[in-house]
């Protein structure tokens, strides 16, 4: 059986992501990071997709971005805006997809697998940079240079099957392959039962993708 390694967040684009890579046949090595974020409670999300959609095996690997801080995700001194902002929010982890996707890479080589599968969406999102295309086919083309696997013949495909997705085409897509969505946790600031604040730009993406998508939104709410 062919194998991939599947970044989860434990968010809804990355559940999404899992359903796909499962639905086209890939064993799946389901891959979360534990990079200092302001709450464990997406970890704990992640856990229960990954044994929902039947992932081979769920790893959680641990690097301490908040070492840094620079972000509201990694720096509780600063605050999680609430409101639409201009330019890359401070929601943006340093980075952060390019250090996730670097572990990916060495957990594909251990576990030989030809592909890794990332929720890196450039429609309805923050305007990250690291969820562009153009820096997904970088480093694909990064990775192949980088490898033994690769160098030996084996190349290791990026794959981001929902990068050019709005989010209700997301929803849409992940509710057709099974995914309960009120098994995930989108939030910047959500409580340790993962209750989402509501106000958040993660939050409002995803209340405006089931809206969007006519589907009722699982989500939990604080308040």
């Amino acid at each position: 059986m062919k194998r991939a390694v599947v970044l989860l967040s434990g968010g809804l684009d990355s559940a999404t992501v899992l359903a796909i890579a499962s639905s086209e046949g890939w064993r799946c090595h389901a891959l979360s990071v534990d990079y200092g974020q302001r709450h464990r409670a997406e970890l704990d999300a992640a856990a229960r997709v990954a044994k929902a959609l039947g992932a081979h095996e769920h790893r959680i690997a641990r690097v301490d971005l908040g070492v840094f801080g620079g972000s509201a995700l990694t720096d509780p001194a600063i605050a999680v805006p609430r409101a639409p902002s201009e330019g890359i929010p401070i929601t943006y982890v340093p980075a952060r997809n390019t250090v996730f996707l670097a572990l990916a890479l060495a957990h594909a080589e251990v576990v030989e697998a030809d592909a890794i599968f990332t929720g890196a969406n450039a429609v309805d999102y923050s305007g990250y940079p690291d969820c562009r295309p153009e820096f997904l086919a970088a480093f694909e083309r990064l990775a192949n240079l980088a490898t033994k696997r690769a160098v030996e013949g084996h190349p290791i495909a990026i794959e981001a099957p929902i990068v050019d997705m709005t989010k209700a085409e997301i929803v849409r897509r992940g509710a057709a392959l099974g995914v309960d969505y009120a098994l995930t946790v989108s939030c910047y600031e959500a409580d340790a039962q993962g209750a989402a604040c509501g106000a958040c730009d993660a939050c409002r993406f995803r209340r405006e993708g089931f809206a969007a998508a006519g589907m009722p939104d699982p989500t939990r709410y604080r308040g």
